[in-house]
């Protein structure tokens, strides 16, 4: 994991102080005095590395969650440190303090149930300069496994929130004793269960950051976990069960249809929620056997399409939108649940491994709704302590998004609009939702759509390259979402739009194929009719209504 510079250094009993006026150096000797001296953490450090400019930071083997390592980092001191959060649960969290410090703080999430240090996206987060961290969340799995949650409340609680919070309050302290300074700005940003982290933070705990992004949220944990196991269930019947080689031909048509409706025809459907679908044209006719959908098919089609309402019309949870079909492999495929369904209910519900998906009914979610396990969903709507200490919180969510229905995020917005607007708070002042057209789960966009989805969002950066952060040949606070943050929390210059970018190929060592304004809802992209509809000031933000 250590440079070999650094392993030799050890070896003749030397140390790298970073930098020379600081109270603390990068030595585990350093850190582990200063905790020591502070029994009120009850923490220990568990590892300390230099880290020379344009080399990698290995990750463990053991971070199963996050194995990719972030490369040709700045020169930094990494910190590993663990504190006790209880007598039966613990959570780590890993710091990377880069030698030319932007005297900021950048926390990042998590995704799942993931139990890991996201180290490639504290790497993102180093490389503009920031004193940047990530947790564990008191536990260490892959995002899908939700096993270590059994029978164990108090790291059910670390996961849901008290691990960031605690991470996020001993960075902050550990930062400013290691540069001998104090924080100017505190943010965040996380996407999926990082999103969720976001706005439980801003609700929890209103004054731990000043700038929030919050992207495709798992806010809703309670009904989003069951929901994930009853949209398992219905392509589950032999009878009825579209096979998975039909969700192409079925995102193909979706396209055919939805594309026209905001105006330009382009592949990206960026209006689906005003698509008037004719599912009949994939009904199977005469002779026709491929390609096509039986009757019962087209039911289960629907039902897709349709949210989950269940005894006494009660809405549970809003549907998977027209033109997320390239991600349905993940939660609908064959009619097996996804494991962030099951997984909860079994480990997170305490139901035993011994459940099966179907059991499932309408009781599992009111069970889910009474236990809201480590109190993680994100449902005190009244942010307004938020905005009172001068937050600004930026949330986004991809309408291509197979993994989390899109309008859960527009659920949140209304549900804090009613929450805050009734008391003369003008949520734009301070809070923007911008939904990407054709933008799957936080990151990426379908073959067939190839829309315009980086704009430097949390996640985006690694899944392109190991070393990237910002856009590429667009660093700026009209291209990049955290550049954007931190121009309205430090400049009171607020994002009017946020222009998303893809390449040929989708990488950036090609030619850029698309940029597009994203507009803070309730306003969207219109193509003004004149020019290049590839380049982005030939659109402009117009509102719904």
């Amino acid at each position: 994991m250590p440079s070999a510079r650094f392993l030799f250094s050890l070896a003749l009993g030397s140390s790298f102080a970073l930098p020379a006026a600081c109270q603390l150096s990068c030595t585990k000797e350093s850190f582990s005095t200063y905790l020591t001296s502070h029994p009120e953490y009850n923490a220990s450090v568990e590892q300390v590395y230099h880290i020379a400019k344009g080399e990698t930071f290995e990750v463990p083997a053991s971070d199963i969650a996050y194995p990719q390592s972030p490369t040709d980092l700045p020169e930094l001191c990494a910190v590993q440190i663990k504190v006790i959060s209880s007598p039966t649960s613990a959570y780590s969290f890993g710091l990377f303090l880069p030698v030319e410090w932007n005297n900021r703080f950048l926390a990042v999430g998590n995704g799942g149930f993931a139990g890991g240090i996201n180290w490639v996206d504290v790497g993102v987060g180093a490389r503009y300069g920031f004193a940047s961290m990530s947790t564990d969340t008191g536990h260490n799995s892959t995002s899908s496994d939700g096993s270590w949650a059994y029978h164990a409340p108090e790291k059910v609680i670390d996961w849901g929130y008290r691990a960031m919070h605690g991470s996020v309050v001993l960075s902050k302290q550990v930062i400013e004793t290691y540069y001998a300074q104090k924080l100017k700005y505190n943010y965040y940003s996380g996407c999926s269960t990082g999103g969720r982290q976001g706005l439980r933070s801003v609700e929890l705990y209103p004054e731990d950051f000043d700038g929030v992004i919050a992207g495709s949220p798992a806010w809703w944990t309670a009904h989003l976990q069951t929901w994930t196991v009853k949209a398992g269930t219905y392509n589950a019947n032999p009878s009825s069960q579209i096979p998975e080689s039909m969700f192409t031909v079925i995102g193909d048509e979706i396209i055919k249809q939805c594309d026209p409706q905001d105006g330009l025809r382009d592949k990206v459907v960026s209006a689906p929620q005003q698509c008037n679908l004719n599912l009949e044209t994939l009904l199977c006719r005469q002779a026709q056997q491929e390609d096509c959908l039986s009757p019962a098919q087209l039911d289960t089609l629907r039902l897709i399409y349709s949210d989950y309402v269940d005894v006494n019309q009660t809405f549970v949870f809003p549907h998977l939108l027209p033109g997320s079909e390239s991600q349905w492999e993940v939660l609908i495929n064959n009619g097996t649940a996804n494991p962030l369904g099951p997984d909860y209910v079994r480990y997170f519900l305490g139901l035993g491994k011994q459940w099966m998906q179907e059991q499932f009914d309408y009781r599992i979610v009111q069970l889910a709704d009474r236990l809201n396990p480590g109190n993680a969903t994100a449902s005190d709507f009244d942010i307004s302590p938020f905005q009172k200490n001068g937050g600004k919180l930026l949330m986004y969510h991809g309408m291509a998004d197979g993994l989390i229905p899109t309008d859960s995020s527009l659920y949140y917005y209304n549900q804090v609009t009613n929450a805050v607007a009734p008391k003369g708070i003008d949520l734009d002042s301070f809070y923007r939702f911008f939904y990407v057209p054709g933008m799957q789960h936080c990151v990426g966009t379908p073959d067939n759509m190839h829309a315009p989805w980086y704009f430097a969002g949390p996640n985006q950066g690694p899944t392109l390259s190991s070393s990237l952060h910002s856009v590429p040949g667009f660093s700026d606070a009209k291209h990049d979402i955290l550049l954007a943050l931190m121009d309205w929390v430090e400049k009171g210059t607020a994002p009017e739009n946020i222009i998303a970018t893809t390449w040929d190929n989708d990488t950036t060592q090609e030619q850029v194929y698309r940029q597009r304004p994203l507009c803070f809802y309730p306003q969207k992209a219109v193509y003004t009719g004149k020019g290049d509809p590839n380049e982005a000031q030939n659109w402009e933000c117009q509102a719904l209504y």
